[in-house]
């Protein structure tokens, strides 16, 4: 029996937290005595690993001591998306509830594992996905990860959803299909396949399979 796969990225796919995190990120870097980041900043950082982001964000300090205060801000952002959540892009639900019915959906992320954790439980999502895999869980690649889903649920096809260029090159890594959420935060991705909504992936879908 052939078993078909949705692989979603997070941020910028599922959920958008830039606005929300970024107060919590100037928390730690206000302790420290540095300057302060900006939406537009975080904006860039998203769907990246831990070590790029430490890389990007204090590129003048050592990159152990980046990854210090990377920790701090991630400790802090967990706590404020605890209480309040992120905001989850119009008609998410309602789209995962249908696809749900007729495929295997899961998350691949290069997040943390709390992180992923809290944008399942805070908003109610976690009975739609059957697995899930995070850079903070394996400290593998995002293409090592997907293909990790897809052996071990036995997967016959997939497709990669998400909005980043590197997005699409794991994908390609991992042999699948890729669309491009052109809403998140990427820019002139070449592709086949793109949604400007959530809400336009069935359609879109159909195509792929």
């Amino acid at each position: 029996m052939s078993r078909k796969g949705i692989l979603f990225d997070l941020d910028g796919t599922l959920w958008s937290t830039s606005d929300r995190i970024v107060p919590a990120w100037n928390q730690v870097f206000d302790r420290k005595g540095l300057p302060t980041i900006t939406v537009e900043q975080m904006n860039s950082f998203m769907g990246k690993t831990p070590d790029m982001i430490a890389s990007m964000m204090l590129p003048d300090i050592p990159h152990e001591n980046a990854m210090r205060v990377f920790a701090e801000c991630v400790v802090e952002e967990d706590q404020y998306l605890a209480k309040h959540g992120g905001t989850l892009y119009e008609g998410l639900e309602a789209v995962l509830a249908e696809l749900r019915k007729n495929y295997f959906l899961a998350v691949v992320s290069n997040c943390g594992v709390d992180y992923l954790d809290i944008f399942l439980d805070f908003h109610g999502l976690r009975k739609y996905f059957d697995d899930c895999e995070t850079y903070g869980g394996t400290h593998k690649q995002k293409s090592e990860n997907i293909k990790l889903i897809i052996e071990r649920n036995h997967l016959s096809s997939a497709v990669y959803v998400g909005d980043t260029d590197l997005d699409r090159e794991s994908a390609e890594k991992a042999g699948i299909p890729f669309i491009w959420a052109k809403y998140g935060f990427g820019i002139n991705i070449a592709t086949p396949y793109s949604i400007s909504a959530i809400t336009e992936l069935q359609d879109v879908i159909e195509q792929v399979f």
